[in-house]
């Protein structure tokens, strides 16, 4: 696994000028004048000879520092490493947990993702890991692009009970095929949720990989689609090809 490394006192300050995600956890910044102390990405901005790092929590509480409130660096952080792929739709962004798959993003540009990555899971500790995530990068970029051959790999997709039920019916739904809001309602025991149906497909955090692509009006329109209408087109035309 790629990881970022801060050896010294130097190198954590500027990855808590940075502000750097990737850095949450690694250390924790005490700040002497307020009797705080955080992680590296806190909106702080305490002056450097005020300043002292700790390897662990525990060790700035031992030295007589209290959590921040603002960041909350007694919380563990989900770890997520992320990284992004090109695909015939554009870019997609791909984030992993230890249990699996958490999210897969589509768009044009890299900085954009990576800003509604850290948007979606503002307590998380993001760690870029093109290296280490090669294998699930190719995974989804072939699968994108055929869905076919289908995916083997882990998924985290966490959400409500019916938000599951819903994207376990949205993967049911066959390369080539569509199903209105309303069938999948009725699909999940819920006839009169169509709308509630029309939200899960919404948050669904697996782009192509839980199709909500496949899902259109009764009437066949294409409706919205979170990455694009242009790219539910294209989706949709290659399959039924």
């Amino acid at each position: 696994m790629t990881v970022s490394t801060y050896p010294d006192d130097d190198a954590r300050w500027d990855a808590m000028r940075r502000k750097d995600r990737a850095a949450e956890g690694a250390f924790f910044i005490a700040v002497r004048t307020t009797g705080v102390y955080c992680v590296a990405s806190c909106g702080g901005r305490p002056l450097r000879k005020n300043v002292e790092f700790h390897d662990t929590r525990q060790s700035a509480r031992d030295a007589g520092f209290r959590a921040c409130l603002r960041c909350r660096p007694d919380i563990d952080r989900e770890v997520l490493r992320h990284a992004t792929v090109p695909t015939s739709l554009g870019l997609a962004l791909v984030a992993r947990s230890d249990a699996g798959l958490r999210l897969v993003t589509l768009g044009d540009d890299a900085d954009a993702l990576t800003a509604d990555l850290a948007k979606r899971f503002p307590a998380a500790r993001l760690l870029p890991d093109p290296d280490g995530l090669s294998g699930e990068l190719a995974a989804v970029a072939g699968f994108i692009d055929r869905p076919e051959t289908g995916l083997i790999l882990p998924l985290d997709d966490r959400g409500t009970a019916l938000q599951q039920a819903v994207w376990g019916a949205l993967r049911a739904i066959p390369a080539g095929q569509t199903a209105s809001y309303a069938q999948v309602a009725r699909a999940i025991g819920r006839p009169a949720a169509a709308r509630a149906v029309a939200q899960a497909c919404g948050a669904n955090p697996l782009a192509v990989i839980t199709p909500c692509h496949r899902v259109v009006r009764a009437d066949g329109g294409l409706s919205g689609y979170r990455w694009g209408v242009a790219r539910k087109a294209a989706l949709l035309a290659r399959e039924a090809a």
